[in-house]
């Protein structure tokens, strides 16, 4: 399972407002983004990152988009979606399920089987399989921007031993860190 954030350098996915027009990937860091998620073929996705990324649904057409834009959207339809809210009634794309409730035991089972790897979208979400130890790697990237607040890529009580992978910086100033998670300890243990 793979975690992969866009956050300020600070650590945040917005800033105190809510705003995160700062975190649009630019066309490098676009492409390394579609081909790190390239073989994936499930996103698993908390509602608020759900209805962020849905908009690739409709965005863009031929007339619209850049050939890059394209081929994530492309990607991202074909891949299923499972979305855990408890306030979502209907999907409103295709290949798209909604889960009531986040059960570890079964989320372990999905990717222990599913062919390739599985990616976790959303913050809350992702603290969750991460306090369960069901995440293997987090994708950083982190941009050149401090918010001072907002909403946290990384749960504040979790503690992740991480095994740094790879790291590779962009032009715009991104930074993009992968690491694979050594160990998880739940610090309310």
């Amino acid at each position: 399972m793979i975690y992969s954030a866009i956050a300020s350098l600070d650590g945040y996915l917005d800033d105190p407002a809510g705003d995160s027009a700062w975190s649009a990937p630019d066309d490098e860091a676009l492409a390394h983004i579609t081909e790190g998620e390239r073989p994936l073929s499930t996103y698993l996705y908390g509602r608020r990152m759900y209805e962020t990324m849905r908009i690739w649904q409709t965005w863009p057409d031929e007339d619209t988009g850049s050939p890059l834009d394209l081929e994530w959207a492309r990607m991202w339809r074909a891949a299923e979606k499972i979305v855990y809210s408890r306030t979502l009634t209907d999907a409103t794309s295709p290949a798209t399920r909604i889960e009531r409730e986040f059960d570890p035991a079964v989320v372990r089972r999905l990717v222990e089987e599913s062919p390739t790897d599985m990616s976790i979208g959303g913050a809350v979400l992702a603290g969750q399989a991460l306090a369960a130890g069901i995440i293997d790697e987090l994708r950083w990237y982190s941009y050149p921007v401090a918010v001072g607040g907002g909403n946290p890529w990384l749960p504040r009580d979790v503690r992740l031993d991480l095994e740094l992978i790879e790291t590779r910086g962009f032009a715009s100033g991104v930074v993009f860190s992968r690491y694979r998670v050594a160990s998880t300890r739940n610090r309310r243990e």
